[in-house]
């Protein structure tokens, strides 16, 4: 009974009275290379400009957003070192600049991983618990340094209707 009043409710007042403001989902990749190879292992620190190059020509509306071999700054916004049992380093980039796009417009961030070898260490913890100190020693097992070479493709992300 209730689902039939709902639905004659509905019916009368028509999708006019619920009317909902969806929020754009355009969005436009940008492919990018970096410049310089970086990697954790070395004088990566928070806050560096890192320049990236524009891969192709991207074009919306008729109109050039960024040409290719254009440079693209960012910033190096987090760097977490390798952790034990297996856990990778990761570099956190944002702050793109793009000549005529507003920051709001382009994604915030992008994360490059190094290897993760936890898949591998936590089946080998678990099987070596049952011998008291030998599970333990997979916590010296480190993860994989975040290593972004010049073939490394990157993809941020350029929303044209966001304000």
């Amino acid at each position: 009974m209730n689902k039939f009043f709902i639905f004659i409710l509905l019916f009368v007042l028509g999708t006019g009275a619920f009317a909902y403001n969806f929020e754009s989902t355009v969005k436009i990749p940008i492919k990018l290379t970096i410049d310089k190879e970086i990697s954790s292992e070395k004088d990566v620190y928070e806050g560096q400009i890192v320049n990236f190059k524009a891969l192709r020509t991207v074009q919306y509306n008729h109109n050039c957003i960024i040409k290719r071999g254009d440079i693209v700054p960012a910033r190096v916004k987090v760097v977490i070192s390798s952790g034990m049992n297996g856990i990778p380093a990761s570099i956190i980039f944002g702050d793109f600049k793009i000549n005529g796009i507003k920051s709001a417009q382009i994604d915030e961030s992008f994360e490059v991983f190094g290897q993760d070898r936890s898949l591998l260490v936590f089946p080998l913890k678990w099987a070596l618990t049952p011998l008291p100190p030998t599970g333990s020693l997979t916590n010296f097992i480190k993860g994989g340094h975040v290593k972004v070479k010049k073939n490394k493709i990157i993809t941020i992300y350029y929303h044209p209707e966001w304000d």
